[in-house]
């Protein structure tokens, strides 16, 4: 037993840390989950400027991958659409109407100009063997974009979850550059989808957003939907709307959905409702507002971290430094190089050192001539030539050595020179090099991501009062019926969000809603009928209807389903009285017996505690009770 749960215990926290590490969580550094890296690596292996099928690119990608095509396309699908790595052709589906995209067969793709620039670097790129060994993949791609703030990401890992929302481009990009120049920044949310977001709660990513649709109040009558809420799409949203009309909480006409490529909602007003009664209730009881809750958990030096905006925007242009310094130093590697090889190939050929080697018979002579020929210029080649270089000397063409420029040599290696002057100024000024950098990008990609979310405050909406109106509802106990098109002298103000309570003569009682006019009567007398108030006390005496002994009882009614049947006194019983008067007082009048000496009493209900509506009545008296009527010391109204 002992061992199976070792087993069990090991094998769960080698799927947990799997599900964490490499599946549902985002890296902080790239912004992406494995599968998004690969297809990008993908990508960027096969790329020839050209659009590629999704289905090759998921079928090349399944090499780097453990599972199947499906979840592939789906992740490409998801990544085309946040639309900033991947150019699309074909039909991607549609954000707006949650309409699928077409098979992968269909559809075509390839990585944007924003991606190339900043994702991709195999000189800097840490690689391991993919899952069978048989390839290598990218650990982490060197991203110069916070890319894991720019897409946002969603993900639910073994007792983890992360949801990061989607930041606008340039605000991330101007963040990045004011925590180089050391100056305050704030970021909040953009979406694809627009609408007006309310970021008082933000709390730099820990907190949660409130975000409206966008409504256009054409006329009195009409109300034109035109941008919608993140996480909702045209479909959801008019179902919201549909439902929030059947429960009552708005009036409508029509809803006529004519979104394409724009959101295009139109929401026609009946008679006698106008615009600015119902965008209150639009806000409160559909999907024209939503709460969306923000949590940054991110894979960090391969552990989860839970962090902020801020602090993984600071990461982040660390980060951003430290690669733009090893690309630096490797193009400042690369420039000496080239310098050496020029200069050396200038040595070579103006002194004409391939004569020296015409008669030479062995390989090795003639790399031991030109040695001895290239020691005086070591001082000015700064590095003593190797064999490799030697060989690249022999392996010049007679028609370059004929037709060598020693101006056009010399001009060269003067540019090289000043590049290399260049690469070290920005390495000792390297964090002006990061800002003219982001600068930069800003310059080339800033026009092509605009902020759609607009910020502003909104006010809370009090969902009774948004829908909260004054009727009169009378009440006919007589004939039984309830509303407000009801002709009756018994009349009350309430809201139609008020609820009415029926007692009848058989001990049941239910609560309605009020409507135009409802018949409430089942075979049974109603007693009494009025606004629910959860803080008024009934008082009631009912007769056992086999001992006919008199009971009473206090009560009030604070829980309840509508239209169901309760019971206020037992099955059987006779109900004498029935008042929501306080502490009532009435005259109790018992059955003639012989040497019966109290015909009557009178009794004060103040003596009677408020119990809950299914409790027992206390009894009166041992006697029975042949009807309850007025007392002289209170006037009552009977039921």
């Amino acid at each position: 037993m002992d061992d199976l749960k070792q087993l069990m215990r090991t094998n769960y926290l080698t799927y947990a840390s799997y599900v964490i590490l490499d599946r549902a969580i985002p890296n902080a550094i790239d912004g992406l989950k494995p599968v998004q890296r690969r297809l990008l690596h993908t990508l960027m292996k096969i790329d020839d400027s050209k659009m590629h099928k999704v289905a090759n690119v998921s079928g090349q990608t399944m090499a780097l991958h453990p599972h199947g095509d499906a979840a592939i396309t789906d992740a490409l699908v998801n990544l085309a659409n946040k639309g900033y790595l991947l150019e699309t052709q074909g039909n991607f589906g549609n954000l707006y109407t949650g309409d699928p995209a077409a098979a992968a067969r269909y559809i075509e793709t390839r990585l944007s100009a924003l991606a190339k620039e900043t994702l991709f670097n195999k000189d800097i790129t840490e690689y391991v063997a993919s899952y069978d060994g048989r390839n290598q993949e990218p650990l982490c791609l060197p991203a110069k974009i916070p890319l894991v703030l720019m897409q946002g990401a969603e993900g639910i890992a073994v007792g983890m979850s992360t949801k990061i929302l989607p930041h606008n481009f340039n605000e991330l990009i101007e963040a990045q550059v004011a925590i180089l120049k050391k100056k305050p920044f704030e970021v909040f949310p953009d979406f694809t989808t627009g609408g007006v977001m309310d970021v008082s709660e933000y709390d730099l990513g820990r907190g949660k957003i409130k975000v409206r649709a966008k409504l256009d109040v054409v006329d009195t009558k009409t109300i034109i939907i035109r941008e919608i809420c993140p996480g909702t799409t045209t479909e959801s949203m008019i179902n919201s709307i549909d439902e929030a009309a059947k429960k009552g909480r708005l009036k409508l006409e029509a809803i006529n959905d004519y979104t394409s490529d724009k959101v295009e909602i139109e929401l026609k007003l009946p008679r006698g409702v106008y615009a600015e009664d119902v965008l209150d209730a639009l806000y409160a009881f559909t999907q024209c507002q939503v709460s969306i809750n923000s949590q940054i958990l991110v894979i960090k030096d391969q552990l989860p971290w839970e962090t902020n905006v801020n602090d993984l925007l600071e990461l982040h242009v660390y980060a951003l430094k430290g690669f733009l310094k090893r690309e630096l130093e490797i193009a400042h590697e690369k420039l000496l190089r080239k310098i050496f090889e020029k200069t050396l190939e200038q040595i070579f050929i103006e002194n004409r050192m391939y004569k020296k080697i015409e008669n030479l018979k062995t390989y090795e002579k003639i790399h031991e001539a030109i040695a001895t020929q290239l020691k005086p210029y070591h001082r000015k080649l700064k590095k003593t030539p190797d064999y490799d270089d030697r060989e690249r000397l022999l392996s010049i063409a007679i028609r370059r050595i004929s037709k060598f420029d020693i101006e056009r040599q010399e001009g060269e290696i003067k540019i090289l020179k000043g590049n290399v002057l260049e690469t070290e100024k920005n390495l000792k000024n390297l964090t002006r090099f990061t800002v003219s950098y982001l600068q930069n990008l800003l310059k080339k990609y800033g026009d092509l991501f605009p902020r759609k979310t607009e910020i502003q405050e909104l006010e809370n909406i009090d969902r009774k009062k948004a829908v909260e109106k004054e009727i009169k509802v009378a009440v006919d106990l007589k004939r039984g019926y309830i509303g407000t098109k009801v002709a009756s002298d018994v009349q009350y103000k309430c809201t139609n969000l008020d609820r009415f309570v029926l007692y009848f003569d058989d001990g049941t009682y239910r609560v309605i809603a009020p409507s135009d006019k409802e018949y409430v009567l089942t075979g049974n007398k109603l007693l009494y009928a009025s606004p629910l108030d959860k803080d008024c006390v009934m008082s009631c005496i009912y007769r056992d209807s086999e001992t006919h002994f008199a009971f009473a009882k206090r009560f009030s009614v604070s829980k309840f389903i509508l239209n169901k049947v309760y019971n206020y006194a037992e099955k059987g019983s006779k109900i004498d009285f029935l008042s929501d008067q306080e502490n009532p007082v009435v005259s109790v009048i018992f059955v003639p017996k012989p040497k019966l000496k109290q015909k009557k009493m009178d009794f004060d209900f103040a003596d009677v505690l408020v119990k809950g509506v299914a409790a027992k009545g206390k009894r009166i008296a041992n006697k029975e009770v042949k009807k309850v009527g007025q007392s002289k010391k209170q006037q009552l109204t009977f039921a």
